[in-house]
């Protein structure tokens, strides 16, 4: 597919604060991961815990919230992975899904993509 970056936008839920972030998209990740930091910055907190496995085998937990989204002129809530302070911003599977958007990898872009039932 090839990596390219893409811009995001991501609220708290009650939409108080905001943040404008350039991420990876990586439909290779279940979850959008966003530094700790920046995610507790904006007042999000864990609802919850989930398994996860890293790209070079290691296993662990990390914690997931809750943040608005809007890529392109698509947003949703969608579940977000609290990474390390320092790490990259990743759009994951699971945010695309929700937003219906994919991936065009000629492009290096997001476009509108439909439902399916």
């Amino acid at each position: 597919m090839g990596v390219f970056n893409s811009p995001m936008r991501v609220a708290s839920l009650d939409g108080q604060q905001t943040r404008e972030v350039e991420a990876v998209v990586n439909t290779g990740v279940t979850y959008t991961m966003l530094p700790a930091g920046l995610l507790r910055e904006m007042g999000i907190a864990p609802s919850r815990k989930a398994a996860f496995e890293c790209a070079d085998g290691r296993r662990g937990e990390m914690d997931v919230g809750e943040v608005q989204v809007t890529i392109n002129d698509s947003t949703a809530i969608t579940p977000v992975a609290f990474g390390e302070d320092g790490a990259e911003p990743l759009i994951g599977a699971v945010t695309l899904e929700i937003l219906l958007l994919a991936v065009d990898p000629v492009g290096a872009r997001l476009v509108p993509t439909l439902a399916i039932r």
